[in-house]
This record gives structure tokens, sequence and C-alpha cells, in this order.
């Protein structure tokens, strides 16, 4: 990797108390630690305008929805370009940042300060605090009266560590541990992670594995002064985890301070640059912030276009399945495709078509011979449903009217949803937002949009559902009308995904309409104003 110089300087200006490493608890007086804390206040070099001090007893990790609150403004890490290449495949992975340096030397204030000044989305900060392993009743114990390392390699999970970020990289969706400081456990409910563009991992043995180096992309080490670094440490232990200056002391004495000079600094000599006084550091963090960007322009893809020029007067795939075209079904096409239709009546017979696409969709289903017994007391040799549960996810915002047919249907189904937008300057599909149901991995998936073009946008959305586990053989797309090209681009990448729709136009024109089409689907059921001339359904709503 081509790394910025090793080193960068700039005037002083302290961080915010980051929180790395562990303690002990032990109970003080309310205003005995609030008068120590506020002395060690007086200690350290006043903080920038508008930085408040960090408070937390758990370790940190963004979950979804990813969201960042500075003291500028709030970022909504949002607008994923695509991943994957026009086969599905990942083509790129997240470029990873590893941030290492002493216990409160203010790894996750500069953490945060690189997301701000990158302003790019899809940022994920991923905290090492979050991977303490386990401790046995024994190791309790001895935490309790501080004679626990928890600054030692061997505190941390580091199988867990790689396998995280491994995936991370991929793409794909990873539950991540969160370590209460106060109670030196794991608890019970993990935070789900998903879609870097950028990933940040900090710690202060970020650098401390060699496998875990190797999915660095770029090493930073935040170098700040010791003394700096202790008070850091006792203010935030103090106030924060309800324990005493002697514990404080005693610790940094016993683990701290010797863990940093054997296992921490040296790793400074990995480290592509080091950050002298963490955060007041603007210029190395305005090089860290160039170099970010000009990796992450290296790997821009265009997968829109090459969808269009791909996969030509092949024949309808087998995966495809296009609802019987009866007099019924004709009739109803022919007044949603009619640009005179009222609104009421476009709602009307598109619920309708919406009904029966979902009622031929459940067909596909896996069932099971089971037996019954009637009310007159006979067996009854019939089917039930083979799986375990079925899960409905639309990509918003046409596909979200399909939801009232699909609950019709389907007793007690789950919902998620799928925002994904086209970006204006490179037409290219982006993922916005998406909120799925828990364990989805275990599901049938019904994925729907009313329009389906290009297969963009469901290509993104099939794309998301792999990334968390679902099997591509239980995804179910479902479309009320589709383009050829758009079957095909989707079959063509996701071969056991069955596309099901009640009807397939031929064409797609320049502007990637449908023809002859429907219009624009959104627009006419919401009643919203028409988009200008140049965009499209997906344009306001999926790119389809």
């Amino acid at each position: 990797m081509a790394a910025p110089p090793a080193s960068a300087d700039a005037p002083r200006a302290a961080p915010p108390p980051p929180a790395a490493g562990d303690g002990t608890d032990r109970t003080v007086a309310k205003s005995e630690d609030r008068s120590n804390a506020e002395a060690l206040d007086r200690l350290l070099p006043p903080m920038g305008p508008g930085r408040a001090p960090r408070k937390r007893t758990t370790s940190q990790c963004k979950s979804e929805p990813p969201l960042l609150r500075t003291s500028k403004r709030t970022i909504y890490t949002a607008g994923r370009p695509p991943w994957y290449n026009e086969h599905g495949t990942q083509s790129k992975e997240a470029f990873a940042i590893g941030l290492g340096g002493g216990s409160a030397s203010g790894k996750t204030t500069v953490a945060r300060m690189i997301i701000e000044a990158l302003d790019v989305p899809w940022v994920v900060l991923l905290s090492m605090d979050s991977f303490y392993k386990v401790l046995t009743r024994q190791q309790q114990e001895q935490a309790a009266l501080h004679n626990y390392n928890f600054d030692h390699p061997d505190a941390f999970d580091f199988d867990l560590i790689v396998s995280t970020l491994q995936k991370l990289k991929q793409g794909k969706s990873v539950k991540v541990p969160v370590y209460d400081f106060t109670t030196h456990s794991r608890k019970k409910d993990w935070k789900m992670l998903y879609g870097a563009n950028v990933i940040i991992f900090e710690g202060i043995m970020a650098f401390a594995d060699k496998t875990l180096l190797e999915l660095l992309d770029m090493k930073i080490f935040v170098d700040t002064d010791s003394d700096i670094r202790l008070v850091r440490r006792l203010r935030r232990d103090i106030s924060e985890r309800g324990r005493d200056i002697a514990g404080v002391i005693k610790q940094y004495n016993k683990f701290v301070k010797p863990a940093f000079d054997q296992y921490i600094q040296p790793t400074m000599r990995l480290a592509d640059i080091v950050v002298p006084r963490g955060s007041g550091n603007t210029v190395a963090i305005d090089l860290i912030v160039q170099h970010v960007h000009s990796q992450l322009e290296e790997r821009e893809l265009s997968v829109r276009a090459a969808l269009a020029s791909a996969h030509q007067c092949h024949p309808l795939p087998r995966t495809l399945s296009v609802l019987k075209s009866t007099p019924q079904v004709r009739g109803m096409h022919t007044i949603i495709r009619d640009k005179e239709t009222s609104r009421d009546e476009f709602i009307f017979y598109s619920k309708r078509l919406m009904r029966l696409l979902i009622e031929h969709a459940l067909s596909f289903l896996p069932f099971q011979d089971c037996v019954v017994q009637t009310p007159q007391g006979q067996d009854y040799a019939g089917k039930c449903y083979a799986g375990k549960q079925i899960t409905g996810v639309s990509i918003l915002r046409a596909g979200e009217t399909m939801e009232p047919a699909l609950r019709a249907v389907c007793k007690d189904v789950r919902i998620g949803t799928i925002l994904i937008q086209t970006n204006q300057l490179t037409g290219e599909p982006e993922l916005h937002y998406l909120r799925l149901p828990k364990d989805i991995s275990d599901d049938h998936v019904i994925l729907m949009d009313c329009t389906v073009s290009t297969g963009a946008a469901a290509m993104m959305a099939v794309r998301v559902l792999l990334d968390h586990d679902v099997p591509e053989d239980k995804i179910f797309l479902l479309s009320l009308l589709m383009a050829e090209m758009g079957v095909h681009s989707v079959a063509y990448a996701f071969p056991r995904v069955r596309i099901i729709t009640t009807a397939v136009d031929k064409r797609v024109n320049d502007l990637f309409r449908i023809i002859p089409g429907i219009g624009n689907f959104g627009d006419r059921y919401f009643g919203t104003d028409a988009v200008p001339e140049g965009s499209d359904e997906e344009e306001v709503a999926s790119t389809g």
C-alpha cells in the first residue's frame, strides 16, 4: 500500500477522553467521585469547542441504521454504491483502517474525526473493546481485586476479531459482542453491523496479531503523552465506572504501563502514519483522509452500464414464472397501463394483481405431506408449509404497496424494508437504508418491487439478503411488471433466485424505462408529482 508520510504534526488541542482497556469495580461515594473527577478535569488540556467528554460503560460499535452525530451536523452513513459486479459477486473489499495506541490515547476521537472529515457513506467504526474474552469465575474474582490484566494480548478474542473483520471486508453482515466494563462481561444482545465502504478498527492491541495486520489496508498509531493518558484513564474510571483512585493507579502501574512498554509501543514501527497528540493533529488527519479518498476512487464500479449491455437475445430463464395471462389478468393490465386511468382505479386493480401474484408465488414454497382429522372424525391427507417462517422484504417506495396483499394471505408474516435510490450523478443504484428482521437467514424471503427494468435495484437487494446469510434458493423476487433485461440480469447473477411476475415486457429505452411499460408506478399509486423527463421509477424509489 502506498501510504502517506510516516508522521505529521500540528498545534495541540486535546481530544475528549476515550475508553480502552479495562479495570475493576469498586463502589465509592458519589460526592467523592464527583470531586475526584473535577480535580482530574483541571489537569487535562482544554477540549476543542463543541466537544463533550465521551461517557460509556459498554463497548461501542455503530449499528444500523448507521448514524454519526458530530459537533457540526448529523451524518447518515448511507448511499452505499454497488460492492459487486454484474455477476452478483463481490468485486471490491471495504477499505480497512487500523488505529492503535495506548489506553486513553485518543484513538476513538481520532476515528470520529476521520469519519467526519471523510464524509463518505457507509463507514463502520469497530472497537476492540467489544472483543474482550469472557472471564471465568476465578478471573472475575481477580478483576474485582484489580488483579486481572486487561491490557495483555491474551485478554482479547483475536479469532473473533479476525473473522468479524474478514466478513465486514467482504461486505457481509456481522454480529459484534457488547462488553460491559462495569461487570467485566459480554451483554446478552449483540450488535449487528453491515455494509462498509470504510472500516475503522481501533484498539490498544490493533497491531498485535499478524493475521489481523494483514487485513488492515492502512495502519495509524496515535501517540499521546503518558501523563495525559494516565489523567484521562483516572477520570474515566472514577467518573464512569465507579472505581477509586487507588485501584486505578494500582492497575495502571501493575498492568497498563508495562503492557504499553512491552506490547503497544513496539507496534508503532508497524504503522504507516504516526499521529502525535491525537485529535489535535489536524495535519495528519487531513493526510489520512486524502489517502482514503484516493483509494476509494480507484475502487469505483459501473454496474448498471454493464447490465444494460449484457444478456441480450438470450431465452428467458427457467427460474422465471409468469402469472398465466387469462382474460381477467390481461384486462387488469389494460386498466393499469392506460395513462387515462384514474388513481383510484389504478390502486384498485394494482392491488388485485398483487394479490393474485402473491398467491401464485406461495405455490413455489416447499410443502410436505401431513394428515389432519376433520370434524367428522376422518383423516385428511393434505399439505403443510415445510419451512420455518416467511418474511417479506419490500424495496421502497413502490415495493411497500405489496405488503398489505402479503399480510392478507400470510398470517404473522414478518416485514423488512430496503431503500435503494439512483445517484443522479453516477446513475448507479445506492443502498440508503435497510431494516431486516432478526434471524432472517432461516426464512423464505419474498422480495417485493412493483417494477424491474434493468434489475440493478433487485440485484442490490438480493445481494443484501445474501450478505445476511439468506440462502439464494430461499429468495423469491416478486414484481408486477419486469423487462426482459431485468429478468436476465437477476437470473444470470443469481441463478437460484425464483423470479415471479404478472408480465414481462420486451425492452427498456435509453432512459431505462420499461417499454411499453406502466409509467412511474410510485407516482401513479401515491398521487405524487411526476418526475422530470430523464428519470424513471427507479430514480425516485428504487433502481429496478
